[in-house]
């Protein structure tokens, strides 16, 4: 087996938990954190399930651009990543699921399933993910 070095490290730091903080300590990034008015908090700041959306479509994104890339498509590319939070009935928590919508410019929606799917197998958020929570990669039209 191959050993992995380590490439790059990020630290984020949260007080108060979905009522609270978060930040890095390099001081270029802080954001409140709220719990959604839909689940009773006062959805006065962003939740963690925006923050993993933001990271997993851009982690998704550069992996698309990578294999688009490699198959030479050269187009304009938007990858959208809606990040549900579910109760889960095996522990009376929750849990998450993910559907990525991935759109190619000029390319049918084949075209587009196919670079998607091989983004989702290069991805490292997708590699976190897999078999631990349900993603769906699904092809939609570029608008």
């Amino acid at each position: 087996m191959t050993e992995s070095k380590v490439m790059y490290q990020a630290k984020a730091i949260n007080t108060g938990g979905r009522e609270g903080e978060s930040h890095l300590p390099d001081g270029s990034f802080s954001v409140k954190v709220s719990t959604p008015k839909k689940m009773g908090g006062p959805g006065q700041g962003s939740n963690p399930e925006q923050l993993f959306a933001l990271g997993y479509s851009a982690c998704f994104h550069s992996a698309l651009e990578v294999k688009m890339q490699e198959a030479k498509v050269e187009a304009k590319s938007e990858v959208a990543a809606e990040v549900t939070l579910n109760s889960d009935p095996t522990d009376n928590g929750f849990k998450l699921s993910v559907v990525m919508e991935v759109a190619i410019e000029g390319k049918s929606l084949e075209e587009t399933q196919e670079l998607a799917d091989k983004a989702h197998d290069f991805c490292p958020y997708s590699k976190a993910t897999r078999n631990n929570i349900d993603v769906e990669v699904k092809a939609v039209e570029f608008k």
